[in-house]
Protein backbone atom coordinates (compact mmCIF):
# COMPACT_ATOMS: atom_id res chain seq x y z
CA UNK A 1 0.00 0.00 0.00
CA UNK A 2 1.20 3.54 -1.06
CA UNK A 3 1.05 6.03 2.10
CA UNK A 4 2.30 9.26 1.42
CA UNK A 5 3.43 12.40 3.66
CA UNK A 6 -0.13 13.82 2.63
CA UNK A 7 -2.06 11.23 3.60
CA UNK A 8 0.15 10.46 6.81
CA UNK A 9 -1.09 14.09 8.31
CA UNK A 10 -4.55 13.40 7.20
CA UNK A 11 -4.69 9.99 8.85
CA UNK A 12 -3.35 11.27 12.32
CA UNK A 13 -6.07 14.56 12.05
CA UNK A 14 -8.26 11.60 11.26
CA UNK A 15 -7.60 9.53 14.33
CA UNK A 16 -7.67 13.09 16.66
CA UNK A 17 -10.97 14.03 15.98
CA UNK A 18 -12.37 10.13 14.82
CA UNK A 19 -13.67 11.63 11.18
CA UNK A 20 -14.22 8.74 9.00
CA UNK A 21 -12.92 8.67 5.26
CA UNK A 22 -12.64 6.33 2.33
CA UNK A 23 -9.55 6.40 1.10
CA UNK A 24 -8.29 5.38 -2.81
CA UNK A 25 -4.81 4.19 -3.29
CA UNK A 26 -5.09 3.71 -6.86
CA UNK A 27 -7.28 3.88 -10.21
CA UNK A 28 -7.10 2.10 -13.46
CA UNK A 29 -4.28 3.17 -15.36
CA UNK A 30 -7.10 4.19 -18.67
CA UNK A 31 -8.75 7.25 -16.06
CA UNK A 32 -8.59 10.27 -17.83
CA UNK A 33 -6.80 13.05 -15.78
CA UNK A 34 -9.47 15.88 -16.23
CA UNK A 35 -12.22 13.02 -14.51
CA UNK A 36 -13.51 13.54 -11.23
CA UNK A 37 -13.76 10.59 -9.07
CA UNK A 38 -17.34 10.20 -7.00
CA UNK A 39 -19.06 7.70 -4.52
CA UNK A 40 -22.37 6.53 -5.41
CA UNK A 41 -24.26 4.30 -2.88
CA UNK A 42 -26.47 4.05 -0.01
CA UNK A 43 -26.11 7.43 1.86
CA UNK A 44 -26.33 9.64 -1.75
CA UNK A 45 -29.54 7.57 -2.87
CA UNK A 46 -27.10 6.06 -5.02
CA UNK A 47 -26.51 9.18 -7.19
CA UNK A 48 -23.14 8.63 -9.47
CA UNK A 49 -22.30 12.21 -9.44
CA UNK A 50 -23.41 13.97 -6.70
CA UNK A 51 -21.21 17.24 -6.21
CA UNK A 52 -21.54 16.50 -2.00
CA UNK A 53 -19.63 13.39 -2.78
CA UNK A 54 -16.56 13.97 -4.77
CA UNK A 55 -13.18 12.54 -3.70
CA UNK A 56 -10.27 15.12 -2.83
CA UNK A 57 -6.80 14.05 -4.29
CA UNK A 58 -3.57 14.12 -2.12
CA UNK A 59 -0.94 13.73 -4.05
CA UNK A 60 -2.36 10.23 -6.14
CA UNK A 61 -4.40 9.24 -3.38
CA UNK A 62 -7.74 10.35 -3.37
CA UNK A 63 -9.86 10.69 -0.25
CA UNK A 64 -13.79 11.18 0.67
CA UNK A 65 -14.80 12.66 4.41
CA UNK A 66 -17.98 10.55 5.35
CA UNK A 67 -20.34 13.19 7.45
CA UNK A 68 -21.35 12.06 11.15
CA UNK A 69 -24.99 11.51 10.49
CA UNK A 70 -24.50 8.27 7.81
CA UNK A 71 -23.96 4.67 9.07
CA UNK A 72 -21.03 2.84 9.72
CA UNK A 73 -22.15 0.41 7.07
CA UNK A 74 -23.41 0.91 4.15
CA UNK A 75 -22.99 -0.18 0.27
CA UNK A 76 -21.56 2.29 -2.73
CA UNK A 77 -19.39 1.94 -5.70
CA UNK A 78 -17.04 4.41 -7.27
CA UNK A 79 -17.88 6.02 -10.23
CA UNK A 80 -16.05 8.94 -12.96
CA UNK A 81 -19.95 10.66 -12.63
CA UNK A 82 -22.10 8.34 -13.88
CA UNK A 83 -23.52 4.76 -14.28
CA UNK A 84 -21.75 4.81 -17.68
CA UNK A 85 -18.45 4.99 -16.19
CA UNK A 86 -18.55 3.31 -13.02
CA UNK A 87 -16.27 0.62 -11.75
CA UNK A 88 -15.38 -2.36 -12.49
CA UNK A 89 -14.03 -5.87 -11.83
CA UNK A 90 -10.48 -6.87 -12.30
CA UNK A 91 -11.21 -7.87 -16.16
CA UNK A 92 -13.40 -5.09 -16.80
CA UNK A 93 -16.52 -6.53 -15.81
CA UNK A 94 -19.19 -6.21 -13.45
CA UNK A 95 -18.76 -5.17 -9.82
CA UNK A 96 -20.85 -6.39 -7.38
CA UNK A 97 -21.58 -3.24 -4.87
CA UNK A 98 -18.73 -2.51 -2.19
CA UNK A 99 -19.51 -2.94 1.30
CA UNK A 100 -18.14 -0.19 3.43
CA UNK A 101 -17.65 -0.90 7.04
CA UNK A 102 -16.71 1.55 9.44
CA UNK A 103 -17.17 -0.33 12.34
CA UNK A 104 -13.89 -0.98 13.42
CA UNK A 105 -12.30 2.08 11.90
CA UNK A 106 -12.19 5.25 10.68
CA UNK A 107 -10.50 5.01 7.36
CA UNK A 108 -11.95 2.11 4.64
CA UNK A 109 -8.88 1.96 1.79
CA UNK A 110 -9.73 0.59 -1.72
CA UNK A 111 -8.08 0.03 -4.85
CA UNK A 112 -10.21 0.70 -8.19
CA UNK A 113 -9.57 -2.21 -10.70
CA UNK A 114 -11.11 -0.95 -13.50
CA UNK A 115 -13.92 0.97 -15.07
CA UNK A 116 -16.83 -1.23 -16.49
CA UNK A 117 -16.43 -1.97 -20.12
CA UNK A 118 -13.40 -0.06 -20.77
CA UNK A 119 -11.63 -3.45 -20.66
CA UNK A 120 -12.09 -5.37 -23.90
CA UNK A 121 -12.06 -9.15 -23.24
CA UNK A 122 -9.93 -10.88 -26.29
CA UNK A 123 -12.85 -14.19 -25.90
CA UNK A 124 -15.94 -12.36 -27.34
CA UNK A 125 -16.92 -13.87 -30.27
CA UNK A 126 -16.37 -11.96 -33.64
CA UNK A 127 -19.83 -12.12 -34.95
CA UNK A 128 -20.75 -10.04 -31.60
CA UNK A 129 -21.56 -6.50 -32.21
CA UNK A 130 -21.76 -4.12 -29.79
CA UNK A 131 -25.59 -2.38 -31.05
CA UNK A 132 -24.92 1.30 -29.13
CA UNK A 133 -22.46 1.96 -25.85
CA UNK A 134 -25.15 4.38 -24.69
CA UNK A 135 -28.56 3.51 -25.87
CA UNK A 136 -31.33 6.00 -24.34
CA UNK A 137 -33.83 4.40 -22.54
CA UNK A 138 -36.21 6.63 -23.17
CA UNK A 139 -38.51 5.09 -20.12
CA UNK A 140 -35.95 5.39 -17.34
CA UNK A 141 -34.02 8.06 -18.48
CA UNK A 142 -31.03 6.40 -18.59
CA UNK A 143 -28.87 4.81 -20.77
CA UNK A 144 -27.10 1.13 -21.46
CA UNK A 145 -25.27 -1.28 -23.94
CA UNK A 146 -26.51 -3.06 -25.90
CA UNK A 147 -25.06 -5.95 -28.01
CA UNK A 148 -25.94 -8.33 -30.80
CA UNK A 149 -24.91 -11.60 -31.31
CA UNK A 150 -25.77 -12.37 -35.05
CA UNK A 151 -26.05 -16.03 -36.99
CA UNK A 152 -22.36 -16.22 -38.13
CA UNK A 153 -23.65 -16.06 -41.83
CA UNK A 154 -25.25 -12.97 -40.95
CA UNK A 155 -23.76 -11.25 -43.96
CA UNK A 156 -23.63 -14.14 -46.37
CA UNK A 157 -27.23 -14.55 -46.21
CA UNK A 158 -30.46 -12.93 -47.08
CA UNK A 159 -33.14 -14.58 -44.66
CA UNK A 160 -34.82 -12.76 -41.46
CA UNK A 161 -34.04 -14.15 -38.35
CA UNK A 162 -35.86 -14.88 -35.05
CA UNK A 163 -34.80 -12.92 -32.01
CA UNK A 164 -34.47 -14.05 -28.41
CA UNK A 165 -34.01 -10.97 -25.73
CA UNK A 166 -31.81 -11.50 -22.80
CA UNK A 167 -30.85 -9.86 -19.36
CA UNK A 168 -27.42 -9.50 -17.74
CA UNK A 169 -25.77 -9.25 -21.08
CA UNK A 170 -22.12 -9.07 -19.55
CA UNK A 171 -22.54 -12.78 -18.18
CA UNK A 172 -23.73 -14.28 -21.79
CA UNK A 173 -20.22 -14.16 -23.74
CA UNK A 174 -17.28 -13.94 -22.12
CA UNK A 175 -16.04 -15.43 -18.46
CA UNK A 176 -13.13 -12.34 -18.70
CA UNK A 177 -15.91 -9.97 -18.44
CA UNK A 178 -18.58 -11.78 -16.65
CA UNK A 179 -19.03 -11.90 -12.64
CA UNK A 180 -18.88 -15.64 -12.20
CA UNK A 181 -19.16 -17.42 -15.15
CA UNK A 182 -20.58 -17.03 -18.67
CA UNK A 183 -23.24 -18.72 -20.23
CA UNK A 184 -21.42 -20.05 -23.67
CA UNK A 185 -24.71 -18.58 -25.46
CA UNK A 186 -22.46 -18.02 -28.90
CA UNK A 187 -21.00 -21.62 -28.57
CA UNK A 188 -24.25 -23.06 -27.99
CA UNK A 189 -25.73 -20.75 -31.06
CA UNK A 190 -22.81 -22.07 -33.11
CA UNK A 191 -23.43 -25.54 -32.10
CA UNK A 192 -26.98 -25.34 -33.48
CA UNK A 193 -25.80 -23.49 -36.86
CA UNK A 194 -23.00 -26.16 -37.13
CA UNK A 195 -26.33 -28.77 -37.02
CA UNK A 196 -27.95 -26.91 -40.14
CA UNK A 197 -29.94 -24.46 -38.28
CA UNK A 198 -30.35 -21.48 -39.43
CA UNK A 199 -29.21 -19.25 -36.71
CA UNK A 200 -31.19 -16.30 -34.12
CA UNK A 201 -30.18 -13.15 -33.29
CA UNK A 202 -29.46 -12.49 -29.35
CA UNK A 203 -30.53 -8.97 -28.26
CA UNK A 204 -28.07 -8.79 -24.64
CA UNK A 205 -28.96 -6.40 -22.70
CA UNK A 206 -26.45 -5.17 -19.48
CA UNK A 207 -27.42 -5.00 -16.20
CA UNK A 208 -27.20 -1.58 -14.92
CA UNK A 209 -25.16 -2.87 -12.04
CA UNK A 210 -26.99 -1.23 -8.55
CA UNK A 211 -29.95 -0.53 -10.66
CA UNK A 212 -30.26 -4.01 -11.59
CA UNK A 213 -32.61 -4.87 -8.85
CA UNK A 214 -34.74 -1.62 -9.54
CA UNK A 215 -34.80 -2.59 -13.23
CA UNK A 216 -36.16 -6.42 -13.08
CA UNK A 217 -38.59 -6.17 -10.39
CA UNK A 218 -41.83 -4.89 -11.15
CA UNK A 219 -42.89 -4.44 -7.66
CA UNK A 220 -40.71 -3.30 -4.54
CA UNK A 221 -39.75 -5.50 -1.66
CA UNK A 222 -39.61 -3.90 2.00
CA UNK A 223 -35.81 -4.53 1.93
CA UNK A 224 -33.93 -5.11 -1.40
CA UNK A 225 -36.09 -1.87 -2.93
CA UNK A 226 -37.13 -2.44 -6.73
CA UNK A 227 -40.18 -1.30 -8.83
CA UNK A 228 -39.20 -0.10 -12.12
CA UNK A 229 -39.37 -3.68 -14.09
CA UNK A 230 -42.61 -1.87 -15.77
CA UNK A 231 -40.64 0.99 -17.19
CA UNK A 232 -37.96 -1.71 -18.14
CA UNK A 233 -40.30 -4.28 -20.10
CA UNK A 234 -42.05 -0.82 -21.81
CA UNK A 235 -38.97 0.17 -22.86
CA UNK A 236 -37.96 -3.36 -24.35
CA UNK A 237 -41.37 -3.35 -26.36
CA UNK A 238 -41.81 0.18 -26.86
CA UNK A 239 -37.80 1.49 -27.98
CA UNK A 240 -36.13 -1.53 -28.41
CA UNK A 241 -37.54 -3.90 -30.15
CA UNK A 242 -38.31 -1.19 -32.92
CA UNK A 243 -35.11 -0.47 -33.56
CA UNK A 244 -33.44 -3.55 -33.54
CA UNK A 245 -36.44 -5.03 -36.25
CA UNK A 246 -35.09 -1.44 -37.96
CA UNK A 247 -31.33 -2.16 -38.11
CA UNK A 248 -31.38 -5.98 -38.38
CA UNK A 249 -32.76 -8.42 -40.70
CA UNK A 250 -35.40 -9.86 -37.62
CA UNK A 251 -39.08 -11.90 -38.12
CA UNK A 252 -40.84 -9.11 -35.78
CA UNK A 253 -43.49 -11.21 -35.22
CA UNK A 254 -44.67 -12.12 -31.64
CA UNK A 255 -44.04 -16.39 -32.88
CA UNK A 256 -40.62 -15.54 -33.27
CA UNK A 257 -39.68 -13.47 -30.44
CA UNK A 258 -38.99 -14.10 -26.78
CA UNK A 259 -37.21 -13.18 -23.96
CA UNK A 260 -34.66 -15.34 -21.31
CA UNK A 261 -33.15 -14.34 -17.68
CA UNK A 262 -32.41 -15.96 -14.95
CA UNK A 263 -32.81 -15.31 -10.71
CA UNK A 264 -34.70 -11.50 -11.06
CA UNK A 265 -33.83 -12.24 -15.03
CA UNK A 266 -36.21 -14.78 -14.85
CA UNK A 267 -38.88 -12.62 -13.14
CA UNK A 268 -38.91 -9.93 -15.23
CA UNK A 269 -38.61 -11.92 -18.38
CA UNK A 270 -42.14 -13.69 -17.11
CA UNK A 271 -43.55 -10.45 -16.19
CA UNK A 272 -42.77 -9.03 -19.31
CA UNK A 273 -43.76 -12.25 -21.32
CA UNK A 274 -46.82 -12.03 -19.27
CA UNK A 275 -47.57 -8.65 -20.04
CA UNK A 276 -46.90 -8.60 -23.54
CA UNK A 277 -48.41 -11.72 -24.86
CA UNK A 278 -49.02 -10.01 -28.03
CA UNK A 279 -45.62 -9.31 -28.41
CA UNK A 280 -43.40 -12.12 -27.01
CA UNK A 281 -44.49 -15.81 -27.92
CA UNK A 282 -41.29 -17.41 -26.10
CA UNK A 283 -40.45 -17.16 -22.46
CA UNK A 284 -37.43 -19.06 -20.53
CA UNK A 285 -37.18 -18.84 -17.04
CA UNK A 286 -34.69 -19.73 -15.46
CA UNK A 287 -34.17 -19.85 -11.59
CA UNK A 288 -36.85 -16.90 -11.14
CA UNK A 289 -37.19 -14.79 -7.70
CA UNK A 290 -40.82 -15.07 -7.42
CA UNK A 291 -40.23 -15.24 -3.82
CA UNK A 292 -39.44 -11.06 -4.16
CA UNK A 293 -42.89 -10.17 -4.12
CA UNK A 294 -46.09 -12.57 -4.21
CA UNK A 295 -47.74 -10.06 -6.10
CA UNK A 296 -46.48 -11.57 -9.21
CA UNK A 297 -48.70 -14.05 -8.73
CA UNK A 298 -51.62 -11.91 -8.55
CA UNK A 299 -50.71 -10.40 -11.54
CA UNK A 300 -50.47 -13.49 -13.69
CA UNK A 301 -54.18 -14.35 -11.79
CA UNK A 302 -55.28 -11.05 -13.54
CA UNK A 303 -54.06 -11.17 -16.76
CA UNK A 304 -54.67 -14.72 -17.99
CA UNK A 305 -53.97 -16.27 -21.02
CA UNK A 306 -54.30 -14.15 -24.00
CA UNK A 307 -52.10 -16.03 -26.55
CA UNK A 308 -50.55 -19.24 -27.24
CA UNK A 309 -47.46 -19.02 -24.96
CA UNK A 310 -44.25 -21.17 -24.64
CA UNK A 311 -42.78 -20.90 -20.99
CA UNK A 312 -39.71 -22.61 -19.55
CA UNK A 313 -38.97 -23.27 -16.40
CA UNK A 314 -36.13 -23.86 -14.64
CA UNK A 315 -35.08 -24.75 -11.19
CA UNK A 316 -32.17 -26.84 -9.71
CA UNK A 317 -31.96 -28.58 -6.41
CA UNK A 318 -29.26 -27.04 -4.93
CA UNK A 319 -30.87 -23.33 -5.00
CA UNK A 320 -33.28 -21.87 -2.48
CA UNK A 321 -35.50 -24.38 -0.38
CA UNK A 322 -38.74 -22.58 -2.01
CA UNK A 323 -37.90 -22.30 -5.35
CA UNK A 324 -39.48 -25.21 -6.47
CA UNK A 325 -42.27 -24.94 -4.91
CA UNK A 326 -42.84 -21.37 -5.83
CA UNK A 327 -42.36 -22.85 -9.74
CA UNK A 328 -44.96 -25.70 -9.45
CA UNK A 329 -47.46 -22.87 -7.70
CA UNK A 330 -47.02 -20.37 -10.58
CA UNK A 331 -47.66 -23.40 -13.01
CA UNK A 332 -50.53 -24.95 -11.27
CA UNK A 333 -51.95 -20.96 -11.66
CA UNK A 334 -51.04 -20.82 -15.79
CA UNK A 335 -52.61 -24.22 -15.94
CA UNK A 336 -55.45 -22.69 -14.23
CA UNK A 337 -55.71 -19.24 -16.39
CA UNK A 338 -56.30 -21.46 -19.57
CA UNK A 339 -52.79 -22.62 -20.81
CA UNK A 340 -52.31 -26.26 -22.10
CA UNK A 341 -49.22 -28.52 -21.32
CA UNK A 342 -47.59 -27.91 -24.53
CA UNK A 343 -47.31 -24.53 -23.67
CA UNK A 344 -45.59 -25.23 -20.03
CA UNK A 345 -41.94 -26.80 -19.85
CA UNK A 346 -40.49 -27.27 -16.24
CA UNK A 347 -37.13 -28.57 -15.96
CA UNK A 348 -35.97 -29.80 -12.13
CA UNK A 349 -32.46 -30.75 -11.85
CA UNK A 350 -31.30 -31.54 -8.90
CA UNK A 351 -27.60 -30.57 -8.49
CA UNK A 352 -28.22 -27.29 -10.32
CA UNK A 353 -27.17 -24.28 -8.31
CA UNK A 354 -28.26 -20.87 -8.90
CA UNK A 355 -24.99 -20.29 -10.64
CA UNK A 356 -24.05 -19.32 -14.36
CA UNK A 357 -22.49 -22.32 -14.89
CA UNK A 358 -26.33 -24.08 -14.39
CA UNK A 359 -27.77 -22.17 -16.76
CA UNK A 360 -24.99 -22.28 -19.61
CA UNK A 361 -25.59 -25.95 -19.18
CA UNK A 362 -29.35 -25.80 -19.64
CA UNK A 363 -29.55 -22.83 -22.41
CA UNK A 364 -29.12 -25.19 -25.39
CA UNK A 365 -32.38 -27.54 -24.19
CA UNK A 366 -34.45 -24.34 -23.75
CA UNK A 367 -33.38 -22.37 -26.75
CA UNK A 368 -33.96 -25.84 -29.03
CA UNK A 369 -37.81 -26.09 -26.96
CA UNK A 370 -38.74 -22.73 -28.02
CA UNK A 371 -37.46 -22.37 -31.18
CA UNK A 372 -37.20 -25.28 -32.45
CA UNK A 373 -40.83 -25.97 -32.57
CA UNK A 374 -41.53 -23.16 -34.75
CA UNK A 375 -39.75 -23.58 -38.32
CA UNK A 376 -39.18 -20.86 -39.99
CA UNK A 377 -41.38 -19.49 -42.98
CA UNK A 378 -38.67 -18.03 -44.72
CA UNK A 379 -35.16 -19.45 -44.87
CA UNK A 380 -36.20 -21.66 -48.27
CA UNK A 381 -37.88 -18.50 -49.76
CA UNK A 382 -35.75 -15.64 -52.12
CA UNK A 383 -35.91 -12.60 -50.33
CA UNK A 384 -34.81 -9.49 -51.46
CA UNK A 385 -34.99 -5.47 -50.03
CA UNK A 386 -37.43 -4.29 -51.40
CA UNK A 387 -36.29 0.00 -50.95
CA UNK A 388 -39.16 2.19 -50.02
CA UNK A 389 -39.12 5.97 -50.04
CA UNK A 390 -39.46 8.53 -48.84
CA UNK A 391 -38.35 7.18 -45.74
CA UNK A 392 -39.12 8.23 -43.13
CA UNK A 393 -42.63 9.35 -44.90
CA UNK A 394 -45.59 11.45 -43.54
CA UNK A 395 -48.31 10.65 -46.16
CA UNK A 396 -47.19 9.12 -49.11
CA UNK A 397 -45.50 5.59 -49.40
CA UNK A 398 -43.84 4.57 -52.74
CA UNK A 399 -43.53 0.98 -53.65
CA UNK A 400 -41.29 0.44 -56.15
CA UNK A 401 -43.34 -2.46 -58.10
CA UNK A 402 -45.20 -2.90 -61.23
CA UNK A 403 -48.18 -4.85 -62.04
CA UNK A 404 -50.67 -6.74 -59.38
CA UNK A 405 -49.30 -7.57 -55.71
CA UNK A 406 -50.19 -7.95 -52.46
CA UNK A 407 -48.82 -5.82 -49.76
CA UNK A 408 -49.03 -6.48 -46.27
CA UNK A 409 -47.74 -4.04 -43.39
CA UNK A 410 -46.63 -5.11 -39.88
CA UNK A 411 -46.15 -2.60 -36.99
CA UNK A 412 -43.32 -2.64 -34.80
CA UNK A 413 -45.01 -5.42 -32.69
CA UNK A 414 -45.21 -7.96 -35.77
CA UNK A 415 -49.15 -7.31 -35.84
CA UNK A 416 -50.67 -6.98 -39.09
CA UNK A 417 -52.10 -3.45 -39.65
CA UNK A 418 -52.68 -3.63 -43.10
CA UNK A 419 -53.03 -6.79 -45.82
CA UNK A 420 -54.14 -5.23 -49.77
CA UNK A 421 -53.75 -5.92 -52.82
CA UNK A 422 -52.15 -3.05 -55.28
CA UNK A 423 -51.62 -1.76 -58.91
CA UNK A 424 -50.02 1.48 -58.24
CA UNK A 425 -46.51 2.69 -56.96
CA UNK A 426 -47.68 4.50 -54.21
CA UNK A 427 -50.15 3.52 -51.05
CA UNK A 428 -51.49 6.15 -48.62
CA UNK A 429 -50.17 5.64 -45.39
CA UNK A 430 -51.24 9.21 -43.79
CA UNK A 431 -54.11 6.92 -41.47
CA UNK A 432 -50.98 5.09 -39.54
CA UNK A 433 -50.14 5.80 -36.55
CA UNK A 434 -46.51 7.26 -36.31
CA UNK A 435 -43.89 4.47 -35.63
CA UNK A 436 -41.57 1.64 -37.67
CA UNK A 437 -43.40 -0.47 -39.76
CA UNK A 438 -42.49 -3.78 -41.87
CA UNK A 439 -43.34 -4.53 -45.28
CA UNK A 440 -43.75 -7.54 -46.79
CA UNK A 441 -44.53 -8.62 -50.68
CA UNK A 442 -44.04 -11.21 -52.75
CA UNK A 443 -43.39 -11.16 -56.72
CA UNK A 444 -42.35 -13.72 -59.28
CA UNK A 445 -41.93 -16.26 -56.24
CA UNK A 446 -39.34 -13.91 -54.98
CA UNK A 447 -40.20 -12.73 -50.97
CA UNK A 448 -39.95 -8.78 -51.22
CA UNK A 449 -38.90 -7.22 -47.32
CA UNK A 450 -38.65 -3.32 -46.95
CA UNK A 451 -38.91 -1.13 -43.60
CA UNK A 452 -39.05 2.77 -42.81
CA UNK A 453 -40.22 4.47 -40.61
CA UNK A 454 -43.83 6.68 -40.65
CA UNK A 455 -43.34 10.49 -39.17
Amino acid sequence: MRITISLLLFLSWNVAIGQRAIVINSLPSNTPQEDQIYFAGEPNDWNPGSADWIFSVEEDVWILEIAPEVANVFEGKITRGSWQTVEGSVSGGFLPNRLFDFSSSDTVFIDVLSWEGEFLPDDLPENLVVFDDEFYMTELNRTRRIRVLLPSNYDETEIDYPVLYMHDGQNLFSDQESFAGEWEIDEAMLMFENDGYDGAIIVALDNGGSLRIEEYTPYSHPVYGGGEGDLYVEFLVNTLKPAIDLEYRTLPQREFTGLMGSSLGGLISFYGGMKYQEVFSKVGVFSPSFWFNDSIYDFADEVGKNEDMQFYFLAGGQESEFLNQEVINMIALLSNEGFEENELNYQFVPNGQHSEWFWAQEFPAAFEWLYFSNPLFTSDIPRSDLKLYPNPVLEELNVPLEGTYQITFYNSLGQVVRNEHKSSSTTNVDELPAGFYLVITYQNGERLRGKFVKQ
